[in-house]
C-alpha cells in the first residue's frame, strides 16, 4: 500500500463540496498501471459531475478524467508500459484529482519527447475533443467557414488554431474584448462578442448570407437557437457541451424548417472507445502541438488541494486557455 491524497465529492453541490482526503493505494491489478501524477487537467465536465448534472458511478467519488504522470508500478498483463514511463490519459474511470492512482493500462498513452507533462495533462481531453470535432463529427475542409462558440476557452483555442491549420475560415464568439483578442491571436478570422452583438446576423453578414456548414457549440441553452440560424441548408449543428445550461426539448421539425439541418450531440468517449482510436487521436494531438501549428497556453495553475478555486474560476468564466492542478 502507498499513501496518497485525493479530492473527494461526498455530495453534489457548489465547489465547496470538493474536499481533501488521504487514502491508501493498493498494488495495481494485472491490467493496470500505478501512476504518480505530475499535472491534472481541469475541464467543464468535471463541474457537471460535481453538480450531479452528469451522475457519477457512486458517491463519494473523486472527479477528473485527465492527467499526466510517471508510471511507478506495472500489473502483470500491462506489457506496453514500464516503471519510469511518462504517460497521460483523458477518459473514464473518474478519479484524476489525486496524487496517485491505479489506471487501466489500455486507457493510457506514452507522452512523446518534446511534450512536457503539464502540456500533456492540459491538452489530452481538449485536444482529442478538437480532433474528433474537426476530423470526424464534421470533416473541416480548406475554405470552409465555421462557427466556434467560446473560442477563447480551453477547447476553443485549440480547435480554432487547428481549424485554421486545416485551411478553414474561423468565426469565433467570445464574451469580452480581452477574450476576443485572444481568439484572434489563435486562429479566428472574425470574433463576435455574443454579449453585445446580434451574432447570428453577423455570421450571415460575414458569410454573404450563405451561413456556415457547421457550428460547434459547447455553450448550450443560451446559444442553441441562434446557432441553428447561422447554418446553411443541410448544415451540421454540433452540440458538445452545455456550460450555460441544458438545451430545452424542441420540435425536431425545426431542423427541416431551417434547411434540413443535421444535429449531433457527441462526446469524446464514443470517439476513443478502443485503444486504437485512443492512440490515433492522442498521437494526432501530440503531433500538431509538436509541429507548432497549435500552441497550448496553460493560463491557470492551482495546487491540487485548491481544486475548488479552479472550479469557481471556471464557472465564473474567469479562465482562458487551459487550467491544471499540481499535486
Amino acid at each position: 500500500m502507498s499513501d496518497a491524497g485525493r479530492i473527494e465529492v461526498a455530495k453534489h453541490g457548489a465547489p465547496e463540496v470538493l474536499r481533501w482526503r488521504a487514502e491508501k493505494i493498493p498494488p495495481p491489478a494485472p491490467d493496470e498501471i500505478r501512476v504518480r501524477h505530475t499535472a491534472i487537467g481541469v475541464n467543464f465536465i468535471d463541474v457537471y459531475f460535481r453538480t450531479g448534472l452528469y451522475p457519477p458511478p457512486q458517491l463519494p467519488f473523486t472527479p477528473g478524467l485527465e492527467a499526466a504522470g510517471v508510471v511507478e508500478e506495472v500489473g502483470a498483463e500491462a506489457k506496453n508500459f514500464s516503471p519510469g514511463d511518462r504517460v497521460a490519459y483523458a477518459s473514464a474511470p473518474l478519479g484524476a484529482y489525486c496524487e496517485m492512482r491505479n489506471l487501466p493500462a489500455a486507457r493510457a498513452v506514452k507522452i512523446p519527447d518534446g511534450i512536457d507533462d503539464a502540456t500533456a495533462a492540459a491538452v489530452m481531453l481538449k485536444g482529442m475533443t478538437a480532433h474528433y470535432l474537426l476530423h470526424d463529427t464534421y470533416c473541416v475542409r480548406p475554405g470552409d467557414a465555421i462557427l466556434f462558440h467560446a473560442a477563447a476557452g480551453g477547447v476553443g483555442l485549440i480547435a480554432c488554431q487547428w481549424a485554421k491549420h486545416l485551411g478553414a475560415r474561423v468565426i469565433g464568439t467570445a464574451g469580452s474584448e480581452e477574450k476576443a483578442e485572444l481568439a484572434r491571436e489563435h486562429g479566428c478570422e472574425h470574433v463576435i462578442d455574443y454579449t453585445r452583438d446580434d451574432w447570428p446576423k453577423r455570421v450571415r453578414e460575414i458569410t454573404g448570407e450563405k451561413g456556415v456548414p457547421v457550428v460547434y457549440d459547447s455553450v448550450g441553452q443560451a446559444t442553441f437557437a441562434g446557432s441553428l440560424d447561422c447554418l446553411r441548408a443541410r448544415g451540421t449543428m454540433v452540440s458538445f457541451g452545455q456550460s450555460s445550461g441544458a438545451v430545452a426539448p424542441f420540435d425536431i421539425g425545426i431542423l427541416n424548417a431551417k434547411g434540413a439541418l443535421f444535429l449531433t450531440r457527441p462526446s469524446l468517449a464514443h470517439y476513443t472507445a478502443s485503444s486504437e482510436e485512443l492512440a490515433h487521436a492522442a498521437n494526432a494531438v501530440f503531433d500538431v502541438v509538436a509541429s507548432g501549428a497549435v500552441r497550448i497556453h496553460i493560463n491557470q495553475r492551482y495546487p491540487l488541494k485548491n481544486a475548488a478555486d479552479a472550479h469557481r474560476d471556471l464557472e465564473a468564466r474567469r479562465t482562458t486557455g487551459c487550467s491544471v492542478l499540481l499535486p
